[in-house]
């Protein structure tokens, strides 16, 4: 099955003050790498970015911008959203099929809102799911934290079953390591 690689929202502003991912330098080092196996197998690597009509987050603004560090190549793929939902009113699923995707990978921020709603669109759509265990993060709840929220959503996600296709978890060491 050819995969295609789902980078979600890893842009400046949620990697900044209030809004910053726990853990989010770590975690872009770890894209980056899984990043780097999916070119160097010739699997397209996608980034979506969030954007909103106010100032936060707001197209072409600094805090739209991709995340320090995070290593884009311009053969890179981008898809702009304004929903949790990647594909909701988005290129991404005419993307997918251009390529000719049946599974993806996906990892980036926020864990509880657009890395799940997206997961659980790609497997409404009929994608299996590899979810890089290690390659999302979020901040942290009133009640939960970052760490307690991204093992609750790997959970969750690898549990659900009445799609069809499946989550499968794995760390980001593990992702395209030895061509899958």
């Amino acid at each position: 099955m050819k995969s295609a690689l789902i980078v979600i929202d890893v842009q400046q502003g949620l990697c900044e003050g209030e809004h910053a991912g726990v853990g989010w330098q770590e975690m872009v080092g770890r894209i980056n790498g899984v990043a780097a196996r999916a070119r160097a197998a010739g699997m397209p690597v996608i980034f979506v970015q969030h954007e909103s009509a106010s100032d936060f987050l707001k197209f072409g603004s600094p805090r739209w911008q991709l995340a320090p560090g995070l290593a884009a190549q311009a053969s890179d793929l981008r898809v702009r959203k304004t929903t949790p939902d990647s594909f909701h009113n988005t290129e991404l699923a005419a993307r997918l099929e251009q390529h000719g995707i049946e599974e993806l990978v996906i990892c980036g921020m926020q864990s509880q809102f657009c890395v799940d709603t997206t997961t659980r669109r790609a497997l409404a759509l009929g994608y299996p799911v590899t979810l890089v265990e290690d390659g999302h993060t979020t901040v942290a709840g009133d009640d939960l934290s970052a760490a307690q929220i991204v093992r609750h959503h790997n959970q969750t996600l690898a549990g659900i079953v009445s799609f069809g296709p499946r989550v499968t978890l794995k760390p980001a060491a593990a992702v395209f390591a030895g061509g899958a």
